[in-house]
């Protein structure tokens, strides 16, 4: 990874809020795929009258590439730092500090250099995180939905409010998927088929009633790799799938999303309600008669689970999705 100093010493300047003439560093990758790339920088700054400073602090570098039906992706998360949204957030929901960003419209890639943390992420989550993750949520898109901030109209780059069901729609027209759940040779349980089957035939209902819930801001990605518990708080990273969605979209990643899995019922019973409690200190949601979280879990996982086991040869990958699905199965009818 090239790093250029003079580009360095602009975001420790942002990052200390003094004058850093130089800096020494070294770089390991934190994540990473084809089109970005996450790195760990670390090293020490020096100030204008010899101080010394050691820092950590994170680049990530964002290549273009094409997300199907949201083109405007790769770029999202440039124009989000650059708008006014960090304003919205509050010391206990956030996104990470950001101190210097830059774009090469050239090139389509962009830079941004951002806050370090050190928190609780993943999988080691607890119940109680995921709970309280979930009210932060509410409570912050139900701030936004009431006060209605200039910034939420001044976005221009922001995934339509379509992209859920359309990726739905997505997997059901391959019939490899289709077909296959409704096949002699499908190895899936019957329960499990006909949970997938009865969603494809109540998809018109179902999505009627979606649709009669609040548009809100949704982070699209709202899993638990890209949340980070500290000091009591949540913080919220990779806002590149973000935009207008449906109340409860998020909620749905939160619980079914690659999360713990074994826990997956009773973080279900929790969050919801936590999620619902957030949302209604600002917003009445006394009209809202189904939440549909259960519909949109299984609208965004369900093919995606079975893709994913008809598709892997590694058993334990198989185990995984057939287990993901058993507790989806397990969630219907359950109150909180």
């Amino acid at each position: 990874m090239n790093i250029k100093l003079e580009t360095l010493t602009i975001a420790l300047s942002q990052r200390f809020k003094t004058d850093i003439i130089s800096a020494n560093f070294q770089s390991k990758p934190l994540q990473g795929g084809t089109v970005g790339n996450v790195y760990l920088v670390t090293g020490t700054a020096e100030t204008t009258d010899g101080e010394k400073l050691p820092y950590r602090i994170v680049l990530k570098n964002q290549k273009k590439w094409d997300r199907y039906g949201d083109p405007g992706s790769w770029r999202r998360e440039y124009d989000l730092y650059a708008s006014d949204l960090g304003e919205t957030f509050s010391d206990a929901f956030r996104w990470l500090t950001c101190y210097h960003a830059e774009i090469n419209a050239e090139e389509n890639e962009f830079q941004l250099w951002l806050e370090y943390i050190d928190g609780v992420t993943g999988l080691d989550l607890t119940g109680d995180m995921y709970e309280q993750a979930a009210r932060e949520l509410g409570r912050y898109q139900g701030k936004l939905y009431i006060e209605q901030p200039a910034v939420l109209q001044s976005l221009t780059n922001l995934s339509p409010a379509d992209l859920m069901m359309n990726k739905y729609l997505r997997y059901r027209s391959w019939s490899v998927l289709y077909d296959y759940i409704r096949s002699e040779d499908c190895e899936l349980p019957q329960h499990v088929r006909q949970m997938l089957i009865d969603i494809d035939e109540r998809t018109d209902e179902i999505l009627k009633r979606i649709e009669k819930l609040p548009l809100v801001l949704c982070h699209r990605d709202f899993w638990v790799a890209n949340l980070i518990y500290t000091d009591g708080k949540i913080v919220l990273i990779d806002w590149d799938t973000s935009g207008w969605g449906y109340l409860g979209e998020d909620i749905a990643s939160l619980i079914a999303d690659e999360a713990d899995i074994d826990s997956m019922v009773e973080n279900y019973q929790r969050c919801v309600p936590a999620y619902y409690k957030g949302f209604s200190e600002y917003a009445d949601i006394s009209p809202i008669a189904d939440h549909c979280v259960y519909e949109l879990i299984l609208l965004i996982f369900g093919y995606r689970l079975v893709n994913g086991y008809h598709h892997t040869e590694d058993e334990s990958e198989k185990t995984m999705h057939l287990h993901t699905l058993q507790k989806i199965y397990e969630m219907k009818g359950q109150s909180y």
